[in-house]
């Protein structure tokens, strides 16, 4: 790599869903950028599994176990990422859990809709309250909070996982006002249908299922983690130095429908 492809050496990323997906493709990406990283997620095997792969490829990876719905967990695990790195200068608040099934509102379970907004909205609270303040530390940063495609739509027999997503755009747009002035850019990403294991729970895993998910996809394909994890480190370069509380669809066009 040149030094111009490590444009984030030297700083810190804390990522949370950092066991597969769309968290572990952005901590191979902050990685290879030069960035020291933080895995966190509830999944020992796989946020394990995330740092082998960056220090595979040189890079310089802290694993922490984080139950984001846990404010306490949330703070030690960023307290560990200051004490091994130094600092704080980034973070994608991606972890998430989507539906056990469709129901309409008036049927929705609700402690189905207690899980959900508890991990998908207000993990991302509890997580950005306890960023922000070590952000500041630095003279500020970026955050990126992942909504979803039903952040901007609704979603027939998802109340619950709509909301959330919802929630997250406003929370991060408040955020995003509180903060701009201190040099922390604040921003959502909403991404489509991508290929990763919760992909595979919601299409349940079947030919069929994915055929479906495809068919609603104007650009033929699903995503890859990849193209969101470039999508996340965009939002938290100079390049995108005047973006602040903007929720940036990365759906191949299905949301445009």
């Amino acid at each position: 790599m040149t030094n111009k492809d490590r444009a984030f050496a030297g700083k810190v990323a804390f990522i949370t869903g950092a066991g597969s997906g769309i968290g572990r493709a952005t901590a191979l990406a902050f990685a290879r950028a030069g960035a020291s990283v933080a895995v966190a997620d509830v999944s020992e095997k796989g946020n394990q599994e995330t740092a082998r792969l960056i220090e595979q490829q040189g890079g310089h990876a802290l694993v922490v176990k984080c139950n984001v719905t846990q404010t306490d967990d949330v703070k030690a695990a960023l307290d560990k990422t200051v004490a091994a790195f130094g600092r704080l200068d980034f973070a994608l608040n991606n972890a998430g859990i989507e539906p056990r099934k469709p129901a309409p509102t008036a049927d929705y379970d609700e402690e189905e809709w207690n899980r959900i907004i508890d991990v998908d909205l207000r993990g991302v609270f509890l997580c950005m309250k306890h960023e922000i303040p070590l952000i500041l530390k630095q003279g500020g940063g970026a955050i990126v909070n992942t909504s979803s495609g039903a952040g901007i739509i609704g979603i027939k027999g998802s109340p619950a996982y709509t909301a959330a997503k919802h929630g997250v755009i406003g929370l991060t747009r408040a955020a995003a006002l509180d903060y701009a002035g201190q040099n922390i850019r604040v921003n959502a990403i909403c991404p489509g249908y991508i290929a990763t294991p919760m992909m595979d729970r919601f299409t349940g895993g079947t030919p069929e299922g994915h055929a479906k998910v495809v068919s609603e996809e104007p650009i033929g394909r699903m995503g890859q983690p990849e193209e969101i994890a470039n999508a996340v480190l965009w939002l938290c370069s100079p390049a995108a130095s005047f973006v602040v509380g903007h929720a940036l669809v990365v759906d191949g066009g299905q949301t445009v429908q």
